[in-house]
Formats: structure tokens, C-alpha cells, sequence
């Protein structure tokens, strides 16, 4: 990694700029001095957090320097600058490889050669914007910067760049920005000396690894094993996933006086962290790639079977998903029981015409309570079902195997080179075609008889577009199946049945635990973390709320310090 920091923030631009002998101080710039070694001095952090306990003593390995996902670079840009939205600059950066469920997953966040020019055209291209524009630089100005050129310039540097490393700059860094910060004149000749200056500063520290990477060198010597975190690197944690961008003012602050010393007041800190707005959009960001909301848009089905169906039906039920998972999380203070059976639902006119709910609608969403023996939490609402479907049919085998791998964390291999779609069966009821063609007696057997068809027909009343139904074909649905839980067999006539089962199962609330906890440390998980996956999957399972869990996560050894370079 430290090689890759230096190949990242080789800066080309300011090597032809600055001419011969700028070599040391681009290398300054770009942090690559000490970013493998000690940390730097994060004066008034305190000496780490390295809680105790016999479930929190196994700490998995993970990056030192995880790098910003395109969300997280475009938010902390916003707020860095003081921006009123988002620069959609990563728009046209280099996409980065889905690294398994979520966008944050370190494994896959590397910068290629590719995403290095994207970096180096943004940060100039910011850096321009901001100083040529005396709004948008007054904004970015502290209000009591001294008056003195010198001084002012000084004080504009260590200011913006403690905000940027989201920790203070050392003796080194400010000297050497402090340098750029004056040849801006000379680099941008024309432009008030001031603007310029800001120019050059704002453009180096966006490309510098202390900008693009969250780096975790941490707060000193190894204690138990163990390397506490800074109170800088921990706010910065507590930031990055509770708001999906960089530290507030007052977060850095409490960090810099030493208020995040203790697992107690960290989760004090992340107790009002939750209750900022942008605490739900991340809580939002997480179960929608959980539960694959994406899925929902670009719905094709037969409009002759199906005529209330219509195209933007997909954008009403990602949103339909998104209310409720907000409504639960953080209106009821619920969790996963209740994702999984809460009846509550919010409908538009589109929605509540498939749903079945009587009354008068618009296109505003209204908070309704949907039938007790039609509908159960998230597997029962229409974006699921009908993302889980062909243009005329219900998908049970998708719709199985998503339960398996999203709901339960259930180990499935990899379906046969040879596998086949369903035959045609007109006369055949849904059931009947998919268990002809995997079920018991079949070649599918293994898999489909026992995991994926039996978790996919609790759905069978849901046709193509989530629609309720009891028949199909002209025969009575059958959607009762067993499925094994706890080690036991467990028998469900339906889908209502069903989803009881699942929220009251540890299979359940284990795999939202791990998910959880693959999210909040951006890693896939390790042997390390099952202990802290059991406790947490029996806190769900006695009704801990998703809040709860989080707060639990973030007050653990495992995310307050991390595990030595030299035993990785």
C-alpha cells in the first residue's frame, strides 16, 4: 500500500509546474514520507481506545488504508468546500467492481492508473471552480482568519488541510503547503495572489492518499496486541459510516480534545450521530443494496395480463421500500423482526391498486397498514415479488434463492453450466413446472428440494407484479412447504408463516449481524468476527433494534482499533 500512495499522488502536474528539485516536496505533499510508518501527531486525541472483553479480544485484520468509494468522495468534496450539493464529478470516474454486497467493500476500492487521472482532472478542476468564484471561496474561508497576508495564509492551510486529512497537519505538512500556498501567484499568474494560493493548496491536498484513503496508522504503541485508533481516525470512522462522508466541525473538534477516549463516549457521540438526516440515507443505503432495490426499476411485464402495471411502477416501489425501511429503523426504533412482519406499508395510487387498499390516492406516498393475512414485512411487498418474476410468471426459484443468500447467509453452489429454463406448462400450475423440472427425482434435488424451491413456494400467492392471488391456472394455490431452521424441520402454510419463521430464527438475525458488521468495517468478513456475529445475532433475535446493533458495532475493540501491521 505505501508504494501504491506514492504511484498515487506522483503528481505530474506539479512536478512540470514546480520544475527540477521538487521531487522531496511533492513526496511531502503527497504524504508518501511516514504514511507506512508512525503516525502523524494528532495532537489532543488522547492515547486510543482498546476496550476489553472476551467477545471484543478477536480483531480481524483489515486496510490501513481504506480508499473513499465514488459516494464518499463526492459527499466529503460537498462538505470540504462547503458546497450545496454533490460536484457529480465520479460520474465519469473509472467505476469501481462491485466487491460482494455493498459499494464500500475495501477489497475492491484500488486506484488503477485510470482512476488516479480522474482524481488529478477533479481536484483541478475544484480547485479552479473555487478560487475563481468569490461566493464559493468566501464559503470555504474560516470567518476569523487574521488579516495579516502571512499569517492569513498560514492559518487558511492548516485550517482546510486538517479538515481535508481529517486530522491536524504536522510540522512538515504545513511547511511544505504553506510553500505551495505561495508559488500560486507565479502558478496562476494573473489571479488575486490570495485565490491563488487557495488554488494551489486546494489542488494538492485533493490528490494527496491522506485525502483519498481514510488512513489508520493509529494513536501509538501496540496495547494487549493491539493498535488503538486515533481520536481523529475514530471520528473519521463514526463519520465515514454514519453520515457517508467526512467529520463535522464539532466532530473534529471532540476528537482533537479528546472526547472519544472511552467505548462509552463513542457511542454517545454515534447515539446523536443517528439522529442526523444523513444517518437515515446511510441506513437506507445499506438494505438497499442488502435487499437489491435496483432490481425493482426496468420491469417488463404483459401488459395484457397485467394492464395496472405500468413502467415508473418500479421507481414507486423502491420507494415504497425505502419509507418503510426508514419507517422501522428509525419512526418504530425496530429491527429486523420487524422488517420481516410489520404491516405497515406506504402506497401511491399505482401501489395501493395492486396492494388491494381501498380509498382515495394520488401520487404522494400514505402510510397504510396492508391485510394481515395477505401481506408480512419486506418479502411480501411488491418489489421483491415483482423483481422476483418473468413478464407472466412468479420466479420461486429466484425468489428462493434470494432468501437463501440475502435473508439467511445460506451457503448455495453455483447452478450447473447445463442448467435450463423452465419448459412450458400452460395447464401446469407455477409450483407444478418448477418442481417437475428441479425438484425431488430431478437433478436439481439437491439444492432445489430442500433450500431454494421450498423457501420460493411460501411466495406462490404473489403473482408476476406482487398481486395477491389464490388461484393459479384455475387450481388453488398451494404455497406450504418445510424448510429447515434451527436444525428442525419447520412447516409454513405461507408466506405470512414463513416470514414468522425466518424473524424468529438465529439463521436470520445472524446473517443481518454479519451484514451489518461487513458494512460498518467495509470488509468481508473473518473467522475473528463470529464470536461478535453471535452476540449481535442474539441481541437482534431478543429484539435489539437496527440502532442498537449499530451502536453496538461502533463500540467495539474491533472497531476502535485494529491489528498491527507486521502481524497482518
Amino acid at each position: 500500500m505505501f508504494s501504491l500512495a506514492c504511484r498515487l499522488t506522483s503528481f505530474p502536474r506539479w512536478r512540470r509546474l514546480l520544475g527540477p528539485g521538487v521531487g522531496a516536496a511533492v513526496l511531502l505533499l503527497a504524504g508518501c514520507t511516514g504514511i507506512a510508518g508512525d503516525p502523524p501527531a494528532n495532537g489532543g486525541d488522547g492515547d486510543g481506545v482498546v476496550p476489553g472483553g472476551a467477545v471484543e479480544a478477536q480483531v480481524a485484520e483489515r486496510s490501513m488504508f481504506p480508499r473513499l468509494s465514488h459516494a464518499q468522495w463526492e459527499n466529503t468534496v460537498r462538505d470540504l468546500l462547503r458546497l450545496d450539493d454533490r460536484p457529480g464529478l465520479s460520474a465519469s470516474f473509472t467505476s469501481d467492481p462491485l466487491g460482494g454486497v455493498f459499494d464500500n467493500n475495501e477489497a475492491a476500492l484500488q486506484v488503477t492508473p485510470g482512476l488516479w487521472g480522474d482524481y488529478q482532472r477533479a481536484a483541478e478542476e475544484l480547485a479552479a471552480m473555487v478560487a475563481s468564484d468569490e461566493g464559493k471561496l468566501a464559503r470555504l474561508l474560516p470567518a476569523d482568519l487574521p488579516a495579516e497576508p502571512e499569517a492569513r495564509a498560514a492559518a487558511f492551510v492548516e485550517r482546510l488541510g486538517e479538515r481535508a486529512f481529517r486530522r491536524p497537519l504536522t510540522a512538515e505538512e504545513r511547511a511544505a503547503y504553506l510553500a505551495l500556498f505561495h508559488r500560486g501567484a507565479e502558478l496562476f499568474e494573473g489571479e488575486d495572489p490570495f485565490a491563488a494560493g487557495v488554488r494551489a493548496a486546494l489542488e494538492a491536498l485533493l490528490q494527496s492518499p491522506h485525502f483519498v484513503y481514510r488512513v489508520e496508522v493509529g494513536a501509538g504503541p501496540a496495547k494487549g496486541g493491539l493498535i488503538p485508533l486515533s481520536g481523529h481516525e475514530i471520528a473519521t470512522k463514526l463519520a465515514y459510516l454514519l453520515w457517508n462522508t467526512m467529520p463535522s466541525d464539532e466532530l473534529l473538534a471532540a476528537a482533537k480534545a479528546g472526547e472519544l477516549s472511552s467505548p462509552e463516549a463513542v457511542r454517545a457521540y454515534a447515539e446523536g450521530m443517528l439522529e442526523d438526516p444523513r444517518a437515515r440515507e446511510v441506513v437506507g443505503a445499506f438494505h438497499r443494496q442488502l435487499y437489491d432495490y435496483k432490481m425493482y426499476r426496468d420491469l417488463n411485464k404483459d401488459p395484457a395480463l397485467f394492464p395496472e402495471f405500468v413502467p415508473e411502477m418500479g421507481d414507486d416501489m423502491q420507494r415504497e421500500a425505502e419509507l418503510f425501511v426508514e419507517h422501522v429503523v428509525f419512526d418504530e426504533d425496530g429491527g429486523l423482526t420487524d422488517l420481516l412482519t410489520s404491516r405497515t406499508a406506504f402506497v401511491n395510487d399505482h401501489l395501493a391498486a395492486v396492494y388491494g387498499v381501498e380509498g382515495d390516492f394520488s401520487n404522494e406516498f400514505t402510510k397504510v397498514e396492508l391485510k394481515e393475512a395477505e401481506r408480512s414485512g419486506l418479502l411480501t411487498r411488491l418489489g421483491f415479488l415483482a423483481a422476483k418474476a418473468t413478464a407472466r410468471q412468479p420466479d420461486s426459484i429466484h425468489r428462493g434463492v434470494f432468501v437463501n443468500l440475502r435473508v439467511l447467509c445460506a451457503s448455495l453452489p453455483a447452478p450447473p453450466d447445463n442448467a435450463t429454463a423452465l419448459p412450458p406448462g400452460e395447464l401446469a400450475t407455477n409450483r407444478e413446472r418448477v418442481a417437475a423440472h428441479t425438484g425431488k427425482g430431478t437433478c436439481g434435488e439437491s439444492c432445489h428440494a430442500t433450500m431454494i424451491n421450498p423457501a420460493g413456494f411460501a411466495f406462490e400467492r404473489y403473482d408476476a407484479i406482487g398481486k395477491y392471488r389464490t388461484t393459479d391456472n384455475g387450481a388453488e394455490v398451494n404455497s406450504a412447504d418445510v424448510y429447515t431452521l434451527g436444525g428442525q424441520p419447520r412447516s409454513y402454510a405461507d408466506a405470512i408463516e414463513f416470514s414468522r419463521l425466518l424473524a424468529e430464527s438465529r439463521e436470520a438475525h445472524a446473517c443481518y449481524a454479519k451484514r451489518w458488521i461487513a458494512f460498518a468495517q467495509g470488509r468481508d468478513m473473518r473467522a475473528q468476527d463470529l464470536a461478535f456475529i453471535t452476540e449481535l445475532a442474539e441481541a437482534s433475535r431478543g429484539g435489539a433494534s437496527t440502532k442498537e446493533l449499530i451502536l453496538r458495532i461502533v463500540s467495539t475493540t474491533s472497531f476502535l482499533a485494529r491489528v498491527p501491521a507486521e502481524a497482518q
